[in-house]
């Protein structure tokens, strides 16, 4: 790993006081949703995302959601924790995300899709693991954005670009620039911030998950084919969506499944592109 990217995850600032206290009260039996409400109300920042995603086409609520209260009663405890952190993260690191192509908004936008779409997919397998994916999903790209600063500092975000461009397999141009993938980065940025092991190490194998551990090989498979079919530079393309449906049938996950829920984040996907051009 670069040296660089080693100094910026150690030099990288503690979370906010509402995250921890969201951390909390997430942690406690004992806590209730108007609790958690009750916390989000105070931090502008998240309660404006937080409302963003629950109107969000990817959720289709069905009614426009205009306070947090409905907002945590939709999305739950884990849910509402997970868009919380994923805001949070990426107002602490300076997201510059030009050698890979997109927006700092189309980051966030994949982020929140891919994390959706393990969520629609898996709840059809097991509602406790769709739980835990969710979380890991949001956040697994988070090392993106610490490659993307290094690539900026050596000068090379046309060439690596170019590659990112053409490449049908992103972490391996990240390994060819700079040693290590996103989900590595990934990992020990959330190690630094002091997260539950099981998450770190399902985010650690996510972009090589034969490698994983066999209790969480399951979780690191699962995060690669959702990456895979939404990498943040062509989500849902064809071809990304072809690689996915065959790393999925090798895993030996029913593709009839996946393929109804990448219909649905397909139909999504088109009524948020139409809506940011009226």
């Amino acid at each position: 790993m670069k040296s660089s990217i080693v100094d910026s995850i150690k030099s990288l600032p503690p979370l906010s006081k509402t995250i921890v206290d969201i951390n909390k009260i997430y942690a406690n039996e004992d806590a209730s949703i108007h609790d958690l409400a009750k916390v989000i109300e105070h931090d502008p920042m998240i309660v404006a995302n937080l409302l963003k995603v629950a109107n969000s086409p990817l959720y289709s609520f069905g009614r426009e959601i205009r306070n947090v209260a409905q907002a945590v009663s939709l999305f739950g405890m884990g849910m509402t924790r997970t868009i919380a952190l994923g805001n949070s993260v990426r107002k602490l690191l300076n997201v510059d995300m030009q050698p890979y192509g997109i927006t700092s908004e189309k980051f966030a936008d994949v982020s929140s899709m891919q994390a959706a779409f393990i969520h629609k997919w898996y709840k059809n397998i097991n509602k406790e693991k769709a739980d835990k994916l969710y979380l890991s999903a949001f956040l697994q790209e988070t090392g993106k954005i610490l490659i993307a600063s290094a690539i900026i500092q050596d000068d090379e975000t046309i060439s690596f670009k170019s590659e990112i461009e053409n490449s049908n397999n992103l972490a391996m141009v990240e390994k060819a620039y700079i040693g290590v993938t996103t989900s590595e980065i990934t990992a020990e940025v959330f190690e630094h911030w002091g997260f539950d092991r099981e998450f770190i190490e399902m985010i650690r194998f996510a972009d090589n998950p034969k490698e994983a551990p066999e209790e969480l090989r399951e979780y690191s498979t699962a995060l690669n084919i959702v990456k895979t079919i939404l990498p943040v530079n062509q989500p849902l393309s064809e071809r990304s969506i072809n690689f996915g449906l065959k790393l999925a049938e090798d895993a030996g996950y029913q593709r009839s499944v996946l393929e109804k829920v990448i219909e649905e984040m397909t139909e999504s996907h088109i009524e948020t592109a139409e809506g940011m051009n009226d």
